[in-house]
């Protein structure tokens, strides 16, 4: 059975994505192309570099884990087995 609510959150998530993407592209694009390897990186270019990767990462890891939930609510992806062992606690 499908679920609208999350057809249109795949969606939003998707065009974040798209967004961000664009965002990297059209505002560092031209800037990274144009950058001379024989000189340090401005520090302006540095700071919106990461603060659009970042940006990027976040959305992308966003729709990744909307993905995952849409596949775990239909059974396609297990999770991983936990070692119930020592459950990483050192003694």
């Amino acid at each position: 059975m499908t679920d609208a609510n999350e057809i249109e959150a795949l969606k939003a998530s998707l065009r974040g994505v798209r967004r961000s993407a664009d965002t990297l592209s059209v505002v560092l694009g031209d800037r990274v192309e144009a950058l001379d390897p024989r000189t340090e990186i401005p520090d302006t270019d540095l700071d919106d570099l990461q603060r659009l990767s970042s940006a990027h990462a976040v959305a992308a890891q966003a729709f990744r884990g909307l993905v995952q939930t849409i596949l775990r609510r239909r059974g396609r992806l297990q999770e991983p087995a936990a070692d119930a062992g020592s459950a990483g606690v050192e003694e």
